[in-house]
């Protein structure tokens, strides 16, 4: 398993907008995301900033998967309303780097 941490920002004014769209995500993004692998997926929010961690089975091969499938398309028409810059599913990896932990 793969702890990830991802890093997004928010188009100003899209705050509260945002978090009303992750009350309830939908019951087939929640199955998607479930079946690729996702075993939990956190997000914080500092100002227009977002902070999210994954735990994950493979967060390249989940990406892979997520990417083009009818239950992401439109949550991710949805979120491009609120970000400022879409999800970069090419990349299939994440450009933060654990640093430390206390153990």
């Amino acid at each position: 398993m793969e702890t990830v941490a991802l890093h997004t920002r928010l188009k100003p004014g899209k705050e509260a907008a945002y978090e009303a769209a992750h009350a309830r995500i939908p019951d087939e993004l929640d199955a998607a995301l479930r079946a690729a692998g996702v075993r939990s997926w956190r997000i914080w929010r500092s100002g227009l900033d977002l902070f999210h961690v994954v735990e994950v089975d493979d967060y390249a091969a989940m990406m892979q998967q997520m990417h083009g499938h009818p239950a992401d398309i439109p949550w991710q028409q949805k979120m491009d309303e609120f970000l400022d810059a879409p999800l970069d599913y090419d990349s299939g990896r994440s450009d933060a780097k654990f640093v430390w932990e206390l153990p």
